[in-house]
């Protein structure tokens, strides 16, 4: 099982460089890859080309891209670009996106959003494993009437989903190479979310799916400080039915409940329960909350348990 991090600077004076050396301090300790997030910030896929580029050591992905709001003929491009600059090292992690950000962002409607998500992947993989498509749903249209190949990238870009409701993750096993579950506990994965998304995949003929679970925590011995700081911090999502469900799913009745907070030991054993319940990958995400000595000590047990 590989370990990860995601990587979020705090006040940096510039994302780039700032995420650059957190990317290098990441590898030195050990850690096998580094995840960005997408909202209306940094763009992840350029951002992951250069960082990949900087630190070969990694392998690089972005956590999630929604699909509303984006074309595939675009995302395949921002793709395919990073694919060649890190030389076969990115990985493309799409999302539903939510209601709230969606239509207030964009300005559009937040409808059928699972529908939108399977046609989505259908274009992307066509235009990511062929560099061009003749794609005409429903919902979205890709063509390419000049080529779309980006040279470099003639390896594919692997589709991860950031998908852990029936729907998207029966889409999910039969178009996508894996799943990026968030919030999402050790009990919620192996009792509902691998089994549908493996049963999803077999049933398509498609191989064993990864299973990349993107987990809030930190090694520290303030526990009770890094708990508040979650509380407010990931209160967020509570209000997000679909992520409200799977921490129920997970035993929890707040999302801080399914953080992993604690010495090495505690962390240790709980990153071992992922593994148990069907994660292929775990990412930590939110280990800078207390400062640099707490995500330092979070990154070296993660390199070592990596190793």
């Amino acid at each position: 099982m590989t370990v990860g991090v995601a990587l979020n600077p705090i006040d940096p004076t510039n994302q780039i460089d700032a995420s650059v050396q957190l990317a290098k301090e990441a590898a030195a300790a050990g850690v096998r890859s580094a995840w960005f997030g997408q909202t209306f910030g940094a763009d992840s896929p350029q951002l992951a080309a250069i960082v990949g580029r900087e630190v070969p050591e990694l392998q690089v992905g972005t956590s999630a891209i929604p699909v509303f709001g984006r074309h595939p003929l675009v995302v395949s491009s921002q793709a395919q670009t990073a694919q060649a600059a890190t030389h076969g090292r990115y990985h493309l992690g799409l999302a539903l996106g939510t209601k709230l950000l969606t239509e207030t962002g964009f300005g559009i409607p937040f409808g059928r959003p699972v529908a939108r998500l399977r046609e989505f992947l259908t274009a992307v993989r066509q235009l990511t494993e062929t560099g061009s498509a003749d794609y005409h749903g429903e919902l979205l249209t890709a063509t390419t009437p000049i080529p779309a190949r980006v040279p470099g990238a003639e390896s594919g870009v692997p589709l991860l989903v950031a998908a852990m409701g029936p729907q998207a993750l029966r889409a999910s096993g039969e178009l996508a190479d894996g799943i990026l579950p968030y919030l999402a506990g050790p009990r919620a994965l192996g009792e509902h979310i691998v089994p549908a998304l493996t049963a999803a995949a077999e049933a398509a003929g498609r191989p064993a799916p990864r299973i990349v679970a993107l987990v809030h925590g930190v090694v520290t011995d303030d526990v009770d400080a890094v708990r508040s700081t979650f509380t407010e911090s990931l209160a967020f999502y509570e209000q997000i039915p679909s992520y409200a469900r799977v921490i129920g799913l997970s035993g929890g009745r707040r999302a801080v409940d399914v953080a992993v907070i604690g010495d090495e030991k505690k962390v240790a054993a709980e990153v071992r329960r992922y593994r148990d319940a069907g994660a292929t990958e775990v990412v930590f995400s939110g280990t800078e909350v207390t400062g640099a000595a707490d995500r330092r000590r979070t990154w070296e047990l993660l390199g070592e348990l990596a190793g």
